[in-house]
């Protein structure tokens, strides 16, 4: 501001924070010369960031992304590949099998990706004409020739299909000769759509069009498709700064795929499902994913170098049971050195943090193998370990204050363990899994990799990709069966099934139980199952039950889940407040899966909520066919 705030605006200051806040809102800021900006936090910005400091390690500078070629071809093979998993706005299966379709060869490509990649332009065809005339198997043209030479320069990027609202005001301005703000004024009758507004703007736009010497009829058809257009015109601006996201992330994984995947994994390190699909990405990707390491690992996921190959390792922050008062405590003691053996590290710890309990996780997250004893022979002598380690902290009590209190030899106390032969592959990888919470060095279907990449089947990462109606295969190896009785007497089984990504649950009736009976269960079973979807989730029900030799020939449907737009409920601004805990009564008592916004309509001007909420298909009914006067559904 040009002078101080107080004189434009109302103020206040929240209590308990130092802050000073408008009392005006966003619209009437503008009045008095002021202007509201948003800011968006997000956490792949983090993840950019932990990347980059990653890198910094490596090469001893960060990437300058200001520097960096926006249309990087590397970078547009990769996501035209579909490979795009932890790459921001397109990882979703759908936009995975977009990019393979688009093929993008640019950042305008991913701009219109990221605008296009919506319900409207979907099911209009509008997504479908983008491609094909990009991949020229469709003309490009610019509705009617005398119209080229103006809107060639707007939609080229495009490939002459209206994609954004800018496009709009553009064309506007150039054919009906309007103003930057009547351009504006257009943009917002369109998203409104009253009739008789519309009406008179395309009569506007026609005059300025015959002015500016074009056709009448053709000014006329030009504006209908235009508001055709509008309809599912996004605004540029909003996807160009979410297409730079995408980019510097495609970078990161196309160039530094082990920094950018360690970066992943520490962002999504408490959302089990997102890190077994990391997991599976690197070996994908042929990146090692090292168990964590006392010496080598960091509080969180970082980079190791093995056999000259950058690797993936487990952050000690990672392992359950262990604590991260206990791992602060021995990062501070690492950082004067490595620990030579088990004897320097129990010599050098705080034993008082660093407690049975600690040392077991340790020891079964694989953390301590860099000392040179097997898992077992460390786990099954813990209690002398522990006894070592109260000898260690009673003579560093002893020497506090001695006369030799400096003198190493006091306290240096060797633990002599004897060597036990190693526990077999299977409890070493349920060791890791209790204490990382996944299988790290290993998995138990690993040597049925092979069979199941011959088959069409779906893991428990990817249940929410699968649309209502669809039949699957479920692979994975019975865990356990929990037998019930239902209410009317049947015998039934909710049984508990693990797959390379996870684990699930699928009901079994008694046949289906008896069936299991002649099955190894010690080997993966193949499900074919229909999936139903409500708003309590999805579902489940056991069609045929397969080797997985037999599930080779199985074929599967899957119904596409297409995005949905969020319903905007408008309501109309009443000095009367019951309405409103009329319809929070609705939202709450039935939440769902679809995004709610509230638009609180006045004479002043609407104030638009994001509510956050997600309500289900009942609620949707009820506040479409509610009897609130003043309530309506846009």
């Amino acid at each position: 501001s040009n002078e101080p705030l107080w004189e434009k605006t109302p103020l206040f200051k929240p209590s308990g924070q130092e802050t000073v806040a408008t009392q005006y809102n966003g619209k009437y800021i503008e009045d008095v010369d002021l202007i509201k900006f948003d800011f968006l936090g997000l956490k792949t910005l983090t993840v950019i960031d932990e990347a980059n400091k990653l890198v910094e390690k490596k090469e001893s500078k960060k990437i300058n992304f200001y520097e960096t070629d926006i249309n990087d071809k590397g970078v547009y093979e990769l996501i035209s590949t579909g490979h795009t998993l932890g790459i921001f706005q397109i990882e979703s299966s759908g936009m995975q099998d977009l990019a393979r379709r688009l093929k993008p060869t640019g950042f305008e490509d991913v701009i219109a990706m990221l605008a296009l990649y919506r319900p409207g332009p979907m099911e209009s065809g509008m997504l479908d004409d983008f491609i094909d005339r990009k991949h020229g198997r469709a003309e490009i043209n610019y509705f009617f020739d005398e119209f080229e030479k103006p809107l060639k320069p707007i939609l080229e990027p495009t490939y002459g299909v209206i994609v954004y609202q800018e496009q709009v005001m553009q064309i506007v301005q150039v054919i009906g000769g309007f103003s930057l703000g009547g351009a504006d004024l257009v943009r917002r009758a369109m998203g409104k759509k009253i009739k008789e507004e519309m009406d008179r703007l395309k009569g506007e736009f026609s005059a300025g069009g015959v002015k500016n010497g074009y056709s009448k009829e053709h000014c006329d058809k030009l504006f209908d498709l235009i508001v055709k257009f509008a309809g599912y015109g996004f605004n540029k601006s909003h996807s160009a700064a979410y297409a730079m996201i995408t980019f510097y992330t495609a970078y990161l994984k196309k160039y530094y795929p082990a920094q950018f995947m360690a970066a992943l994994l520490t962002s999504e390190k408490d959302n089990t499902d997102k890190v077994v699909k990391y997991i599976e990405e690197l070996k994908r990707l042929n990146i090692k994913l090292l168990p964590p390491n006392i010496n080598k690992s960091p509080l969180e996921f970082g980079v190791s170098i093995i056999d000259n190959e950058e690797a993936v390792i487990f952050g000690l922050g990672a392992i359950k049971g262990a604590g991260e008062v206990a791992i602060k405590s021995i990062i501070e003691a690492r950082n004067k050195g490595e620990f030579s053996d088990i004897s320097d590290f129990l010599s050098r710890v705080d034993t008082q943090k660093v407690n049975k309990k600690v040392i077991e996780s340790l020891i079964k997250s694989g953390a301590m193998d860099c000392f040179g004893h097997s898992r077992a022979t460390m786990l099954e002598q813990i209690e002398l370990i522990l006894e070592t380690a109260n000898k260690i902290a009673t003579a560093k009590k002893l020497a506090t204050g001695s006369l030799f209190g400096d003198d190493e030899e006091l306290i240096n106390i060797k633990v002599e363990l004897n060597p036990i032969q190693e526990y077999d592959k299977k409890q070493i990888l349920e060791y890791e899994k209790e204490t990382l919470g996944f299988y790290v060095s290993g998995h138990p279907l690993d040597k049925y990799r092979e069979k199941l990449s011959k088959i069409n089947y779906t893991l428990c990462s990817e249940f929410d990709e699968l649309g209502d109606g669809s039949e699957v295969i479920l692979i994975g190896k019975v865990e356990e069966i929990k037998r019930k009785i239902s209410k009317k007497g049947n015998p039934f089984g909710i049984a508990t099934i693990s797959d390379l990504h996870g684990s699930f649950e699928l009901m079994l009736f008694e046949s289906h139980m008896q069936e299991l009976d002649s099955f190894n269960l010690e080997e993966p079973i193949a499900f074919k199952v229909k999936v139903s979807v409500d708003d309590r989730g999805i579902h489940f029900r056991v069609l045929k039950i397969e080797s997985i030799d037999e599930a080779q020939k199985e074929k599967v449907k899957i119904t596409e889940i297409k995005p949905v737009e969020p319903m905007v409920l408008n309501i109309e601004y009443r000095q009367n407040d019951e309405v409103l805990y009329k319809i929070f009564d609705i939202i709450a008592y039935n939440q769902g899966k679809r995004e709610l916004k509230i638009v609180i309509k006045s004479k002043l001007g609407d104030i638009e909520l994001n509510s956050k909420f997600k309500i289900s298909k009942k609620a949707e009914e009820l506040l479409t066919n509610n009897s609130f006067e003043g309530v309506y559904v846009a």
